[in-house]
């Protein structure tokens, strides 16, 4: 159909993304085709965020969308990042034919520069920013009011006391965040794993394990809340 968008979604595993899933979804403008996540070689986990593959997988499956890997390497130069991200859209174009990427930014103008150049750049697809520019607060309580749920895997230890990670992102939190603390941690402060919401067809059970801190991060384990052999999620590192 003429101008009908076959999306790849960017998916962090977090919050804003998942609610960019939902969102993009009831504007029914095309059809998100397929999650791009990138996944850090070494510890097999989502770059920044720190979540297993496992969980990764399991979102995509209760998303009812392929997954789309971009492996970085670690460390990582910028260049490697991007020489992984054009791999990554190339296969996404060949094998899901897709027209558009969305992103799940909320306002940092540089940010969406960069990817706005880049796809000009490599690629004859267009991006989409489906939470863009929504005031913070008032996202959050969108996000939370529509049953979106999700746990804080790693937190800036510049920004928050280590006590944040492995925290559930309600109300309570949102109250309890330092002053100058973005709602969304969209300056970083935090990161999260979405593991139930209306974009979901059911929720991830999950756990906390053990939290590291590392690098001026703490991270939180999140863990299939599940024993082998009735658990289908690998519990590998």
């Amino acid at each position: 159909m003429p101008g009908y968008k076959r999306i790849l979604l960017s998916w962090s595993s977090g919050k804003d993304s998942a609610w960019a899933l939902h969102l993009l979804r009831q504007q029914g403008q095309g059809e998100v085709v397929g999650l791009l996540s990138t996944l850090n070689q070494t510890f097999n986990r989502v770059a920044m965020h720190g979540v297993r593959r496992a969980l990764l997988e399991a979102q995509a499956q209760a998303a009812g969308l392929p997954l789309i890997i971009a492996p970085l390497p670690w460390p990582c130069s910028n260049q490697q990042y991007e020489h992984a991200m054009q791999q990554a859209l190339q296969q996404a174009v060949e094998t899901l034919g897709i027209t558009h990427v969305a992103f799940g930014d909320l306002f940092l103008a540089d940010i969406r520069a960069y990817r706005e150049e880049k796809l000009a750049q490599h690629t004859s697809l267009a991006p989409l920013f489906p939470v863009w520019n929504i005031p913070t607060p008032d996202l959050a309580q969108q996000m939370l009011q529509g049953g979106l749920r999700a746990r804080i895997a790693c937190v800036d230890l510049s920004r928050l006391p280590a006590s944040f990670a492995g925290r559930e992102y309600d109300s309570q939190l949102l109250q309890s965040l330092p002053q100058g603390v973005d709602p969304c941690g969209e300056n970083g402060e935090f990161h999260t794993f979405a593991y139930s919401g209306p974009m979901f067809s059911h929720p991830i059970d999950i756990k906390n394990g053990e939290s590291v801190q590392r690098d001026g991060f703490c991270f939180t384990d999140l863990l299939p809340n599940c024993s082998p052999p009735d658990c289908p999620l690998k519990t590998a590192r």
